[in-house]
Formats: C-alpha cells, structure tokens, sequence
C-alpha cells in the first residue's frame, strides 16, 4: 500500500512520488489512496517487472537533473542470486541519475544463526511449508499434473557455501506425477528446489553495492544484527 514510501514524505519532502510494482491494479488502488493524503504531491505509477532490470518513463522525471532517491524496503534483494543481484543493482544506479543527493536506501537480510534461519523459513505453524507446497496446485492448474499435496514434505536448509536458504519439496513416498502427454517418476526422497533466499554480510553488501556503480555507503542493523538497511549514494 505504499505505506513504507509514504512513512519517508516528511523526510524528504519529495516532489514526485514514482511507485514501482508488477500489479497496475495493485498501483491504481495504492496510488489512488495516497493521494488523498497528499494531495499537492505528484504522483507517477509504473507497472513493470523490475527484476528484468529497472527503466523508468520520461513520466518520473530526469535522472540528469531531479535529485532521486530510489527506495527497496523489505529484504527481497535476497530473492536475486549474487551475479543477478550484481546486474539488478546496476539498473538501479543507473536510475538514479547523476544529480549530488541521489541514492539507494535498500533492506538486507543478514546472515544468522542457522538454526535461527532453518526455524524462520520452516515455522512452527507450517505458513511457509502451506506456501511452498501450494506451489504444486499452481503447476497443477497450469499444467494438468496430477501433483497430490500429501506426496510431498517441505524442507528448508541453511546452504552456508551460497549463503542462501533453499526451500524444496520432498517426496514421502515413490510417486509418480503424469499429464496430458507424459509422466515423471520421484523416488522416495527425491527433491524438488522451489526457491532460494540469499542472505549477506555487511561487508559482502557494501561491496556489491560498490560493484554495482555506488559510492560512499553508510548503514543500520537492529541491535542483534539480523538486518541491515543500506544507504549508497548513487556518485
């Protein structure tokens, strides 16, 4: 609903509002709302899927010569695998335009404890394992698999080498899958790898933000460390 963009206004004092999302629906009803409450600020939504990379319309303005501060609250940065985060944060820099006072204010979460991380992406009221496994009924109406939710148990592991967690799906049993035109045998124990999740430390963010074009970078964590909010100023 915009509300952790809109928490910034008195802050910044922005003269333009340029909302990022991959649901027009979803900018329309958001954007339509905020403006309520400020009604004297412009506001510009763009529907576009930016993990392709972020261009913005000549709509939210001039990288040249508007002062822009571009905004990735959360911690989803961790939902790109290092080399395409790399690629992604380049789009972003080069968004930001050239202007002294623009940059980056972004979320990352950091690496933890592994039980701590294995315990969060596998909860005790089984949220994230209802999540992955409805995965399968999304491939079953898409495809026409015969995908039985009870065939298969969520798992969710720490890999400390790739610094991500993994989430997959493992047959309970030996289980055949068919469709229309064809079939797939899974032996008992056999995984499926539905999604990964990359956590970083403060010093392996700061030098992907580097990497990407950014320069001096100053951040925040909570007093346990477990995430950081990253500023990087685009020059």
């Amino acid at each position: 609903n915009c509300a952790k963009a809109a928490s910034l206004f008195g802050h910044l004092r922005p003269n333009r509002y340029v909302a990022v999302d991959i649901s027009v629906d979803f900018l329309r009803s958001a954007l339509d709302n905020l403006q309520r409450h400020h009604p004297a600020l412009d506001m510009v939504g763009v529907g576009v899927d930016f993990s392709a990379g972020l261009a913005l319309p000549p709509e939210a303005g001039d990288p040249q010569t508007d002062v822009r501060v571009l905004f990735y609250p959360g911690s989803s940065i961790g939902n790109f695998a290092p080399d395409e985060a790399l690629v992604f944060l380049r789009s972003v820099h080069a968004a930001c335009g050239s202007q002294p006072g623009s940059g980056l204010l972004i979320g990352v979460d950091l690496v933890k404890d592994t039980a701590e991380l294995e315990a969060a992406y596998d909860d005790a009221l089984g949220v994230t394992a209802a999540f992955n496994r409805n995965l399968l009924l999304h491939i079953n109406r898409l495809c026409g698999t015969n995908f039985a939710l009870s065939d298969w148990h969520h798992v969710a592991l720490f890999n400390t080498g790739a610094s991500r967690i993994e989430m997959h799906l493992q047959a309970t049993r030996a289980v055949t899958v068919r469709w229309a035109d064809g079939a797939r045998a899974f032996p008992l124990g056999e995984r499926i790898h539905t999604e990964n999740s990359y956590k970083w430390t403060l010093g392996g963010f700061a030098k992907l933000l580097h990497q990407a074009g950014f320069g001096n970078c100053r951040h925040w964590t909570d007093a346990a460390q477990r995430f950081a909010v990253f500023w990087a100023c685009a020059r």
